[in-house]
């Protein structure tokens, strides 16, 4: 009777492990190589109460894309007209709808998993369906808004669809495979081997969900497991620089062929990369060798994201470490709008002119990036002045608005109202003051001391600003308060404390702030349009002819398009804060929404 219970117990055990170690050999991880360069996907779905509050936040985001992406075909009529048509027959299907009814028309599954990642540097995107059929009535539509039929290709028993754009050297392909759809970027002369992977037919060797890659990132970072992405650029420039990846080698040629030929260059030599480039290359990719994201907190109200940038060993020892004597960085600002930025110049001085060093001891010789040199050299040079007060004793600013009213704004003669107080954080505040006065006596007049006592300026800047100004100094640095009743927030603005170890970014904006400035750019959309509008030559040397208008025109429709896109995002939106700190490992940047 033991020995029975004992085995029972034994292969009970053994059911439990086997469970926990259970991975789907279909699921879209699965057939991700481990070597990708970079991958975005969901190790688990969202809950149907969240997924629904995400759905409905990416539906108010949806007009304002689908006009960019009209924008982007339009452009692209004259130079793609092929592409440009293809580009508009996916439009039109997801034009007017929901992601929900577009998911629904094209079979996709938004309780499922998918999988964005590299074959090489090829784009692949592997997403479950719900509904396979639907998947192929969507390609169906394409084709009659496309004006013609896909071509039809198989490999062994899978058959596929393929689009080659002739003037990249490229083509799409789309399948359903099994209960998934397929879509990859792959070079038109794609090999076999190539086409298999992409299509999952054979698998690669080792893939990056028996490696636990994303889910041992998400561990040591706080990813949620509902959006993991990497960029793994050590990788990427790799396969880049050595001439060896099927795509980048298609996009170059394409690139080399449309260059006009010049005569100091062999023609056999145009389409070759040359050998310093991976030097280089690997050079740069050592400076940042990966990226990685994900969500670190996700519901109905609150969505919280961290961006995390992997920096070599001197980048973060010099900043990781930095304390920044700014007040206000060491805490979250509970004005409306409230930015604390740390810019140390002599610690910055120290290390940009460190970088301009080592480029000029070895300057880069791969045609790509020679232009770093001179780059470079500027920096070195820049950093050199950079040492002469006031700037070189510069530490940060700090930015405090209470109110903001940009309504009344039809002219740029019309001055802003508002209330708030601006810190400009030094290690000498007495040489600052010093430094103002020179521009302004009235500066002088004031005779600021280091006691955080705020003085009103003279009753011609005031009016000259038309609101009331004030100014007091620390020994951190000096402040002006403007508005009413903004003198008695003085002290506490130069007291906030200051910045922790690696501490360089803070900010917080509440939605009505948010919404102020939304709603100001919109009103200035018309005058923005006209300001960055560039006519063709064939508009006439003012820009006039009723073709320019006719330009000018659509693009103020589709900036004030975007505007109002975003005017009902920032309704939804109750706060939101960002802040970037340096670790050992490199930058992390994180940002948070509390939504309505």
């Amino acid at each position: 009777m033991r020995s029975t219970t004992r085995y029972l117990a034994l292969g009970l055990a053994g059911v439990l492990l086997a469970a926990c170690g259970y991975k789907d050999k279909d699921a879209p991880l699965a057939f991700v190589p481990a070597d990708t360069p970079y991958v975005l996907a969901n190790l688990d779905v969202l809950d149907d109460k969240t997924r629904n509050a995400l759905l409905a936040q990416y539906d108010t985001r949806l007009p304002g894309q689908m006009v960019q992406l009209k924008s982007a075909a339009d452009d692209m009529v004259a130079k793609d007209p092929d592409t440009a048509r293809l580009l508009k027959a996916f439009i039109a299907e997801l034009d007017g709808k929901t992601i929900e009814t577009f998911a629904q028309n094209t079979g996709l599954d938004l309780k499922g998993h998918s999988a964005f990642y590299g074959l090489g540097l090829s784009p692949v995107l592997r997403y479950e369906l719900a509904d396979p059929k639907a998947f192929d009535g969507f390609i169906g539509r394409l084709e009659t808004a496309y004006g013609k039929k896909f071509d039809v290709a198989t490999v062994g028993d899978q058959s596929y669809r393929r689009h080659t754009f002739d003037k990249s050297g490229t083509q799409i392909i789309l399948a359903i495979v099994g209960k998934q759809a397929v879509a990859a970027i792959l070079p038109a002369d794609a090999a076999q081997p190539m086409l298999r992977l992409a299509l999952g037919l054979d698998r690669p060797d080792k893939n990056i969900q028996d490696d636990g890659r994303l889910k041992t990132l998400a561990q040591a970072k706080g990813y949620q497991p509902w959006a993991i992405g990497q960029l793994d650029l050590v990788h990427t420039m790799a396969l880049a620089a050595s001439g060896k990846d099927p795509i980048f080698n298609a996009l170059f040629k394409a690139y080399v062929q449309d260059q006009p030929v010049t005569m100091d260059q062999p023609a056999a030599n145009r389409f070759q990369i040359p050998p310093s480039c991976t030097a280089d290359a690997s050079r740069i990719a050592a400076r940042v060798p990966s990226i990685s994201f994900g969500y670190t907190k996700f519901d109905t109200k609150h969505q919280e994201f961290r961006l995390d940038v992997a920096l070599a060993d001197d980048i973060s020892k010099a900043f990781s470490g930095m304390t920044v004597a700014l007040p206000g960085l060491g805490q979250v600002g509970n004005a409306p709008f409230d930015l604390s930025l740390a810019m140390p110049v002599a610690q910055l001085r120290t290390f940009w002119g460190a970088q301009a060093g080592a480029v000029a001891a070895k300057p880069f010789t791969c045609p790509t990036f020679i232009d770093l040199n001179d780059a470079f050299a500027k920096i070195g040079e820049a950093s050199q002045h950079a040492s002469l007060p006031p700037l070189g004793d510069l530490l940060g600013l700090h930015v405090s608005l209470d109110t903001l009213n940009l309504a009344e704004l039809e002219s740029s003669d019309v001055k802003p109202k508002l209330s708030g107080r601006f810190m400009v954080a030094t290690s000498n505040p007495s040489g600052l003051v010093t430094m103002g006065g020179m521009i302004s006596s009235a500066i002088t007049e004031l005779k600021l001391t280091p006691d955080g006592k705020p003085l009103a300026l003279p009753a011609q800047v005031t009016e000259a600003l038309g609101m009331p100004v004030w100014a007091a100094m620390s020994d951190k640095g000096v402040a002006l308060a403007v508005g009413q009743g903004e003198d008695s927030k003085l002290a506490d603005t130069l007291k906030a404390p200051t910045g922790d170890a690696g501490r360089i970014f803070r900010m917080h904006l509440n939605g009505d702030m948010y919404q102020t400035w939304v709603k100001a750019m919109q009103q200035q959309s018309a005058r923005i349009t006209a300001l960055t509008h560039s006519p063709d030559e064939s508009d006439g040397p003012d820009g006039e002819t009723p073709a320019a208008q006719a330009k000018q025109k659509a693009a103020a429709a589709r900036l004030k398009s975007e505007f109002d896109s975003m005017l009902i995002q920032a309704a939804h939106i109750n706060a939101m804060d960002a802040e970037a700190h340096f670790e050992d490992s490199g930058l992390v940047i994180t940002g948070q929404a509390e939504l309505k």
